[in-house]
């Protein structure tokens, strides 16, 4: 990834921050059939035994052959944040020079590190349950994996194999307008606040705020 050193984020909070709320990364792997992406959504580890880093769990059908093929490859895992298109109308540069055009900010984070396979059920088992107590919090009547019958459940876990990768490389970028003047990142706010889209709110936040977790 292209780094210049002013959109560098080094920060491990803020880049485990943004795994953690936008946990679907993509699963970058070269095996036999080429260059392969898979989206999948991923657990951060960063306890004990986690590495320096952290450590990411996920899991994909065993019918995917990545488990096969990646098993102890390095891999790359890329988690996109907010994102947005900006407009040179915002710029107030632009009524001063005209020397502005269209771009477009997003926050990226990059984690390498090799992959491991894991086919047990009762790893499986704990994944999924704190995969989905993670992600049905935020229900009324959170769903829970032991609500679903026991033979049923265990005839779903056969049907997936696990994913561990110890983060051995972190990298995040934070293109949020910082090359510009202070003028211009004020317009690229108030235009992206204005925007109907959750995104584009996020990143008026990050442009206000770059440094902010």
């Amino acid at each position: 990834m292209y780094l210049p050193k002013h959109f560098e984020e080094t920060r491990a909070a803020v880049l485990h921050a943004l795994v953690r709320s936008h946990p679907l990364g993509l699963l970058v792997t070269h095996g036999q059939r080429g260059l392969d992406a898979n989206p999948l959504p991923w657990l951060l580890d960063t306890g004990a035994g986690d590495g320096a880093q952290g450590t990411l769990r996920g899991h994909v059908a065993r019918a995917n052959p990545v488990w096969r093929e990646a098993d102890g490859q390095e891999v790359l895992v890329v988690f996109q944040g907010a994102q947005a298109y900006v407009s040179p109308g915002w710029y107030p540069s632009k009524a001063e020079h005209g020397k502005v055009v269209p771009t477009w900010n997003y926050a990226v984070v990059q984690a390498r590190g090799r992959l491991r396979a894991v086919d047990d059920a009762a790893w499986l088992h704990r994944l999924v349950g704190r995969l989905t107590d993670t992600h049905e919090a935020t229900q009324q009547r959170p769903w829970q994996v032991d609500d679903a019958p026991a033979d049923y459940l265990q005839k779903m876990l056969q049907a997936i194999v696990g994913l561990e990768i110890e983060i051995g490389a972190l990298s995040g970028k934070w293109k949020v307008s910082q090359n510009r003047s202070a003028a211009d990142r004020d317009g690229v706010a108030q235009g992206l606040a204005a925007r109907d889209d959750a995104s584009a709110r996020a990143m008026a936040a990050l442009v206000r705020d770059p440094g902010a977790a």
